[in-house]
């Protein structure tokens, strides 16, 4: 008996684990390009990364809409919003979510930046955002600092969504201020 439990657990633990696993795409190193893409926002008009060279994006991958951390994590965001204008910075937010369901999520919400439908899961595939727990796929909550030139200047993994908005400004703060110093 205590056999037949035991090949369940391991059973159970592989059929949950190797997706995800295998699932997981590299995420692109920071001073690499960072991924170019074309993806839906919540009004449904294209919004492409290369729209938006010359200033700073923050693209924010987070798992679902209208779950407690990602409304959360999204209040923040806009809450800083005249933050991240001061420093000519963009939030991008990006799911699985259908543009339905992000125009559904800003309305209650009460957001005004951009969130992106990534219905085929490519471009958080693309940056190493990937969740997939067999039939179910999310985005895992990862963060990208953009800087100027398309390059990749930070990167966050796992974020606390309570406090990531106020750590990407100080991170920010601090990019931009040594990229003033530099000859």
């Amino acid at each position: 008996m205590l056999r037949i439990l035991l090949l369940v657990l391991v059973v159970i633990v592989a059929v949950l684990l190797v997706p995800r696993l295998l699932s997981r795409s590299v995420k692109p190193a920071e001073g690499a390009s960072a991924p170019d893409f074309t993806l839906p926002s919540q009004e449904g008009t294209p919004v492409s990364l290369k729209d938006y060279r010359g200033k700073w994006v923050v693209l924010y991958f987070y798992p679902k809409d209208q779950t407690p951390g990602c409304s959360r994590e999204a209040h923040n965001f806009q809450v800083d919003q005249p933050k991240y204008a001061e420093r000519d910075a963009v939030v991008l937010g990006v799911s699985l979510d259908s543009v339905e369901s992000h125009k559904k999520f800003c309305t209650k919400e009460g957001l005004n930046f951009k969130l992106l439908a990534d219905t085929d899961d490519k471009v958080t595939a693309a940056y190493g955002s990937l969740t997939n727990f067999g039939v179910v796929k999310f985005a895992a909550r990862n963060t990208f600092l953009i800087d100027p030139a398309g390059k990749i200047a930070k990167t966050y993994t796992g974020v606390n969504p309570n406090s990531h908005s106020a750590e990407v400004l100080a991170e920010l703060d601090a990019l931009q201020k040594s990229a003033v110093v530099k000859p």
